[in-house]
């Protein structure tokens, strides 16, 4: 199965977004990149937006639709995604792989090293954490919670509120999918979208294939 890859072309101005400077080369880059290396492009998005701005709608509906569909962000360069970390910590944190077209390797080596420092991190809490219930016990101090019953019922609670959270958060990555599907290429039955989803290797939130009913409550919550 070849590897499926979302596009995200970002331009400065609406100078360049009209006049295609800056994106078609990014366009290009793309081209030359599944060229050389394969794979399906499912989906493009189109910015025209500074890089130091971060709420970027398009990004978001990109980085939606690539963690929707398994697939990999490809960018023609780092600079077109951003400068600033948040990004490129964000899709690591998410589990969203992404490609540069000419740096296919460095993903792998910045998200191997911001993972590292994280974890490393972590560990550190955690021994930080252990150090000092150690000396709290050292001083006599009782551990644990005499409210742990009613603080496990409280958590029971929590992790259904999660979930629905969760179901929520999915259905409003999904209908973005929808729309763009809509707009972009022009599908207007609920079997073409289905048969369009499950194309592209998208799930319902309990993990099965779409279907004209599924589809059609989706949109209707549009």
């Amino acid at each position: 199965m070849s590897i499926r890859y979302v596009a995200y072309f970002r331009v400065s101005t609406q100078k360049q977004g009209r006049s295609g400077l800056g994106l078609d080369a990014q366009k290009q880059a793309v081209k030359d990149f599944l060229q050389q290396f394969g794979g399906e492009l499912v989906a493009e998005y189109m910015e025209v937006e500074s890089g130091k701005r971060i709420d970027r709608p398009e990004f978001t509906k990109a980085a939606d639709y690539a963690e929707l569909a398994n697939a990999t962000l490809l960018v023609a360069k780092l600079d077109r995604l951003s400068r600033d970390l948040h990004f490129v910590t964000s899709l690591q944190k998410r589990g969203i792989r992404f490609k540069l077209c000419d740096l296919p390797e460095i993903d792998n080596l910045t998200i191997h090293i911001l993972a590292a420092m994280a974890e490393h991190e972590a560990r550190m809490i955690s021994v930080r954490t252990k150090q000092a219930m150690t000396e709290a016990k050292r001083r006599g101090v009782v551990m644990g919670n005499p409210q742990l019953s009613l603080l496990r019922n409280r958590d029971v609670g929590n992790a259904n509120q999660q979930r629905v959270q969760a179901q929520r958060v999915w259905q409003s990555k999904i209908v973005k999918v929808i729309q763009h599907l809509v707009e972009m290429e022009q599908l207007d039955t609920c079997q073409s979208i289905a048969n369009a989803l499950n194309s592209r290797g998208l799930t319902t939130h309990r993990g099965k294939a779409f279907s004209v009913p599924t589809v059609s409550k989706l949109r209707r919550s549009i």
